[in-house]
């Protein structure tokens, strides 16, 4: 690295999925697709849990900002991929692009506090079914967003601060956006500090709702285990099968991507993976969570009735019971 010339970059050059024009149009068109079923399937999820009377729990109000989630995530990369795909200026400059990695990285962290929200809420509705609705409130849920969100913004900061300080021994992005994997790789001395950073308050913060994902279901496998019911066992294992098997598809390809040193980067699988967890996690959670949901199936069915009757749905609120949320 320190033999490369340095030079000041005041742009980054975008090199995409693939540096074959032939795969252009294909991966354009295939990308499009995802991307509007990412953000149509997410939108329609967030609408039909604020409409729905039956789904005013804490439960889909983090699944509705889960899907808000999935939609920015999804949107910081995506449109400008596709825009560079079938362009000759595939360039982003230098501010716009520590731009996009705050954002990205941002969003991307909340997305692990969230579904480690969630984790909490089937938690005590399945160990503590009696108490739920007093320990599980809107207003718990409120704080812990709007606290989440404060600690991966000052986060992401602390990261795009030191990128901004590295020394850039070339411009040309081995990727399809500004990610911190590629740009440490430019760097011209190894980023140490950054590493350091990712490995360190990296874990605290990205990893740690992982954790605490596996003591909640620690807690809820050893609940399962003494429920003798049939019909109870069924319930409490539906009721964790689409949250867990969405954690699976996000930390997954995270830990793959980002809990390694820069030596062992390999830029062009890195970006394959990365295609994953922007767009096609963001594309398959609202399925996941209609078609293993039997109350969102059912909300669905009730607001596309009432759409064709009437043209409009009325929101409305009335309480649930506590297993009623997470069918």
């Amino acid at each position: 690295m320190a033999t490369k010339n340095k030079t000041e970059v005041t742009e980054f050059v975008l090199l995409g999925l693939s540096s074959r024009p032939e795969m252009q149009p294909v991966i354009f068109g295939i990308v499009f697709i995802m991307y509007l079923m990412a953000v149509m399937g997410n939108a329609l999820l967030v609408i039909v849990a604020c409409l729905d009377p039956r789904l005013q729990t804490p439960m889909y109000f983090l699944l509705r900002q889960l899907s808000l989630i999935d939609i920015f995530l999804t949107t910081i990369t995506v449109p400008q991929m596709l825009v560079h795909t079938l362009s000759v200026n595939q360039t982003i400059s230098y501010n716009r692009c520590m731009i996009q990695l705050f954002f990205f990285m941002a969003v991307g962290s909340m997305e692990g506090h969230l579904l480690a929200a969630m984790a909490y809420d089937r938690y005590v509705a399945i160990c503590e079914p009696l108490r739920y609705s007093a320990i599980v409130s809107h207003i718990l849920c409120l704080r812990i967003t709007l606290t989440s969100w404060v600690i991966v913004s000052l986060n992401s900061l602390l990261y795009s601060v030191l990128v901004t300080r590295l020394t850039f021994c070339g411009n040309q992005v081995t990727h399809f956006f500004c990610d911190i994997t590629p740009l440490l790789k430019l760097s011209c001395t190894r980023p140490v500090v950054n590493e350091m950073l990712i490995f360190t308050e990296g874990v605290a913060v990205v990893v740690s709702p992982f954790f605490f994902i596996l003591g909640s279901y620690a807690r809820i496998g050893i609940a399962i285990a003494h429920i003798h019911s049939v019909a109870a066992l069924n319930k409490a294992l539906s009721t964790c099968s689409s949250h867990i098997l969405v954690v699976l598809l996000l930390y997954g390809s995270v830990i793959r991507m980002y809990l390694k040193p820069s030596y062992s980067y390999d830029l062009d699988q890195d970006r394959q993976v990365a295609i994953f967890y922007t767009v096609v996690t963001p594309m398959l959670n609202p399925l996941i969570y209609s078609f293993r949901n039997q109350e969102v199936k059912g909300a669905l069915r009730r607001l596309f009735r009432k759409s064709c009757i009437s043209g409009n749905f009325q929101p409305g609120f009335q309480a649930n019971k506590e297993w009623q949320h997470i069918s």
